[in-house]
C-alpha cells in the first residue's frame, strides 16, 4: 500500500518492525508465540510458580482514499503490559488467580480529521483519552469443586458479557457490539470501571452468567481519563448499575468449536430521551432539557462457528452478531455484522484472511429530533441520520513469525453516519500486532 508509506511515521515503524523480527532471538524465529522467546527458561519458570506476563502492541494506520472532507493519512496504537498471578500455586489459595493490566493509547483518528462522519471507527483501537487505563484489577475465585467463578474487580463489561475478537480493524467487527452502539454506559477496553460478574456451569458446554458494573460519566469522560485512567481508584458521582446477562453454548460440533450467545443488559441510570423535553414537548420545539428515562435496556445475540480444517487450527469460521439497544436513549440503536475467516491460507499456519460486512443503524429518535429541528431553525440545520452506516472490510494478516503479524486491510463505508449526506469512504489500512 504506497499511500500508507508515504507517512514517515508508519514507514518509520515498518522499517522497525522488520529490523526486530531479522534480529530476534532462534527462539523466536519458530514457533513461540512471543517475539523475545522464553528469557532463557525464565519466562517458563515463572509460569510454573504461578506467575505469567502479557505485553504487547498494537498498531492501526489508515488512509481514505475517497470519502471525507480531505485525503489523510492517521495512525493510532496501543501497548498492554499486564500479568496474571495463580494464586493456588503462589499462597495455596484453591482456584483463585489475580490479574492486572495497564493499556496505554495514542495516535490519531482519521474519520474525525477527515471528516468522514462515520459512526463506527475505522481504527477500532483508538478512543478513550489517548493515555493510560488501569483495564484489569480483578481476582477470580472458583466456588462449589469449580462449577461457578466469581470475578470481582476493576473490569470492563466486555471482558465477560458478548466478548468478541478484535481481528479486523473496523470497531463495526471489534470487541463486545453493545459497547460500540451504546459506549456512553457499556464500557469495553480499554476503559473499566468496579463491577463483579459470577458464571455458572449448567452444563457440559452451557453457562449462565450474571454481572452487576458500577455506572459513573467519569469512567468516559477522556479530561478525566488523562489524570487518573490509570489509578483504581472510585471516584464519587455514581448513578447507577449496569446488569447484564448472558447465556452460552460451548459445543464441538463435528469436533469443530462453536460459540453461541444470547444474553442482554438493564440500566438504572437511565438516560436523556432524545426527542421530548422534561415536559414531554419536542425539545426542538421548546429548547428544554431532555426528559430522563429512568432506565436503558438491550439484547444481543452472537454467534461463531467453525465449519472446516482441524479444531482450532486451520479451516474457515463464520460469525454473526445482532445488537439492539433501546431507541428512546440511543443514538445509534442496531447493529448487524457478519463475516468469514480462513485460517491457513497458502498452508502457512499463522496466515488467515477475513471478510465482514455489517450495518449500524441511526436511532429514528434522534432523527426525528434532527428532522423537526431542521424545519424550525432552517438556518442551523444539520443532515437527518435515519439510515444505515454499510460496512465492509477485507483483510489479509501475515505472520512472518508466530509473534508478530501485519494485516492489510480494505474497508468501504457507505452512508457514513447513517445519512447519505456523507461521500461513501474507501480505506487503505494495516494493523499490525506484536506480542512480546
Amino acid at each position: 500500500m504506497p499511500a500508507l508509506l508515504k507517512n514517515p511515521l508508519h514507514a518509520s515503524l515498518l522499517l522497525a518492525l522488520f529490523g526486530v523480527v531479522a534480529h530476534a532471538p532462534a527462539s523466536a524465529q519458530e514457533d513461540s508465540p512471543y517475539l523475545f522467546g522464553d528469557w532463557g527458561g525464565k519466562r517458563t519458570a515463572l509460569a510454573d510458580r504461578g506467575v505469567s506476563f502479557e505485553f504487547g502492541h498494537t498498531s492501526e494506520t489508515a488512509r481514505n482514499r475517497s470519502g471525507g472532507q480531505r485525503e489523510l493519512t492517521r495512525y493510532t496504537d496501543q501497548w498492554k503490559l499486564g500479568a496474571v498471578v495463580d494464586l493456588d500455586k503462589t499462597w495455596g489459595w484453591t482456584g483463585s488467580a489475580f490479574q492486572v493490566m495497564f493499556t496505554h493509547r495514542g495516535g490519531d483518528n482519521l474519520g474525525a480529521d477527515a471528516g468522514i462522519g462515520n459512526n463506527q471507527l475505522i481504527q477500532e483501537v483508538y478512543g478513550r483519552g489517548q493515555t493510560w487505563h488501569l483495564t484489569v484489577f480483578a481476582l477470580s475465585q472458583d466456588l462449589f469443586g469449580g462449577k461457578a467463578n466469581l470475578r470481582i474487580g476493576r473490569l470492563p463489561v466486555g471482558e465477560d458479557f458478548a466478548g468478541f475478537s478484535c481481528d479486523f480493524m473496523s470497531l463495526t467487527f471489534c470487541g463486545a457490539p453493545p459497547g460500540n452502539i451504546a459506549g456512553d454506559y457499556w464500557v469495553n477496553w480499554p476503559t473499566s470501571q468496579w463491577a463483579a460478574r459470577i458464571k455458572l456451569d449448567t452444563g457440559a458446554d452451557t453457562y449462565l452468567k450474571l454481572g452487576a458494573y458500577q455506572l459513573n460519566p467519569k469512567y468516559v469522560d477522556d479530561a478525566y481519563a488523562k489524570r487518573n485512567g490509570w489509578k483504581p481508584d472510585f471516584p464519587s458521582g455514581t448513578t447507577g448499575a449496569l446488569i447484564p446477562v448472558e447465556f452460552g453454548w460451548t459445543p464441538k460440533l463435528g469436533g469443530r468449536p462453536g460459540s453461541y450467545k444470547i444474553g442482554g443488559w438493564y440500566s438504572n441510570a437511565g438516560g436523556a430521551d432524545l426527542f421530548y423535553d422534561r415536559t414531554g414537548q419536542p425539545r426542538a420545539l421548546t429548547g428544554g432539557d431532555a426528559l430522563h428515562r429512568g432506565s436503558r435496556y438491550g439484547g444481543f445475540l452472537s454467534f461463531q462457528q467453525q465449519l472446516s480444517g482441524e479444531s482450532g487450527r486451520n479451516g474457515a469460521s463464520v460469525f454473526l452478531n445482532l445488537t439492539q439497544a433501546d431507541r428512546n436513549t440511543s443514538s445509534t440503536d442496531r447493529q448487524i455484522a457478519v463475516g468469514v475467516t480462513y485460517k491457513g491460507v497458502f498452508q502457512r499456519p499463522n496466515d488467515y484472511v477475513g471478510l465482514a460486512f455489517g450495518a449500524t443503524h441511526a436511532g429514528p429518535r434522534a432523527a426525528d429530533h434532527q428532522r423537526l429541528f431542521n424545519r424550525l431553525h432552517p438556518q442551523s440545520a444539520a443532515p437527518v441520520k435515519d439510515g444505515n452506516e454499510y460496512v465492509t472490510e477485507l483483510f489479509y494478516n501475515w505472520s512472518p513469525i508466530a509473534s508478530v503479524s501485519l494485516r492489510p486491510n480494505l474497508q468501504y463505508i457507505r452512508h457514513p453516519g447513517g445519512t447519505d449526506a456523507n461521500r461513501d469512504a474507501l480505506i487503505l489500512g494495516l494493523k499490525t500486532n506484536i506480542d512480546f
